[in-house]
């Protein structure tokens, strides 16, 4: 038997060779939505990674449902061409399933980059613009508020996740996750710290969850059956009064009921009054009460870093997949040392298979990785 890790896992009709899922992780290098060679460089060495699964990053349906200017779009014409560039070398050089998580960051929209500080930049300000969310809630003090959403609007954006998705269709892409974490616009449904809302869309849990799960309907029906969609939730905002892993577990409950086969555990980001306590694995408390409660597949994320770590938890019963992120910007090659570390075996191409250890020469198996 090999490690849980390096078990297969199935989702729906999509099976991953292993547990382990590269994290989407926004990279703020791309123009007017469009993937760039960045893009390229950045998925392709995850492509060859030896991971079950990899996750585009956060995917904007609007060029106002970006994060910020640099963000990923799939909402025009230019940005399919441009997506389908890489995912053509990812299909040619790494058998590898790909996921696109499909956003709107709403209130969080409007931002300078991470690394020029992530400040709100003004609408009538070079590459800004005026935010929407549920309710005209700033997300910190000092901000512009949002827009608050009318009915047309909510049509307007339920209707960019399907197109969004239907174009992901279009290119071959294998799973869709919707984000509905880290304060973005399905979170800020979510949550009663941006939810402010009086009609049937704020107010009580069941309004809350009403139009995250009328998107979610919305975007599996266009997906066809087998390609699996879930969404990727923040269990707690960490802050008190806010959405609560009791709230989670309502939610997941729903998610399931409308056919979701997973669930992706994060959490905070909807404030900046949040108090997180980190620690290895400090989100994996909330995967394990989900699955427990639910049973719906789990994926794990959060301070995972080590293997026997990741292998632990699994055998623990506490999640079922592992998503890594940061770990895997330090790491590329984090599942061919996981697996090497584990005694299991890993997908690598030909081109690389001279690199193995000699103590571990059976740590690669072949794969058609467009070998010349």
């Amino acid at each position: 038997m090999p490690p849980l890790l390096f078990d297969s896992l199935r989702l729906d009709g999509l099976t991953l060779e292993n547990r382990i899922v590269v994290a989407p992780m926004c990279q703020y290098s791309a123009r007017d939505g469009e993937a760039s060679d960045w893009h390229m460089m950045h998925l392709g060495q995850l492509a060859l990674s030896g991971a079950g699964l990899l996750t585009l990053e956060a995917t904007a349906i609007s060029p106002e449902a970006r994060i910020t200017d640099w963000d990923l779009g799939l909402y025009s014409d230019g940005c399919e061409r441009a997506l389908a560039r890489v995912l053509g070398a990812i299909r040619e050089y790494a058998p590898i399933p790909v996921c696109i998580q499909i956003a709107h960051a709403g209130r969080k929209a409007s931002s300078e980059a991470p690394w020029r500080g992530g400040a709100q930049i003004a609408p009538d300000a070079p590459q800004g613009w005026r935010t929407e969310a549920p309710s005209a809630v700033p997300h910190a003090e000092g901000e512009i508020p949002p827009h608050a959403l009318d009915a047309a609007d909510l049509k307007r954006i339920r209707d960019g996740f399907v197109a969004t998705a239907r174009r992901a269709m279009r290119l071959g892409i294998d799973a869709v996750e919707l984000h509905g974490a880290h304060g973005y616009l399905l979170h800020q449904f979510l949550s009663p710290i941006a939810n402010r809302r009086s009609d049937s869309y704020g107010g009580s849990l069941e309004n809350r969850m009403r139009f995250p799960l009328e998107v979610f309907e919305a975007v599996r029906d266009v997906v066809p059956a087998g390609k699996p969609v879930w969404m990727r939730v923040s269990a707690t905002d960490w802050v008190e009064g806010g959405w609560d892993i009791e709230e989670t577990v309502a939610l997941a409950e729903a998610l399931k009921a409308r056919g979701a086969p997973a669930i992706h555990v994060s959490s905070g980001g909807v404030s900046p009054k949040q108090r997180i306590t980190l620690g290895p694995g400090y989100q994996v408390p909330y995967a394990e009460r989900i699955k427990a409660e639910t049973g719906l597949v789990t994926i794990a994320v959060g301070l995972i870093t080590e293997a026997r770590q990741a292998e632990t938890i699994l055998q623990e019963g506490k999640a079922d997949a592992i998503a890594l992120a940061r770990a895997m910007l330090y790491d590329p090659r984090w599942p061919w040392h996981a697996a090497a570390e584990l005694g299991a075996q890993v997908q690598a191409p030909a081109q690389y298979w001279r690199c193995q250890p000699r103590e571990q020469k059976d740590l690669f198996k072949a794969a058609s990785f467009g070998q010349r």
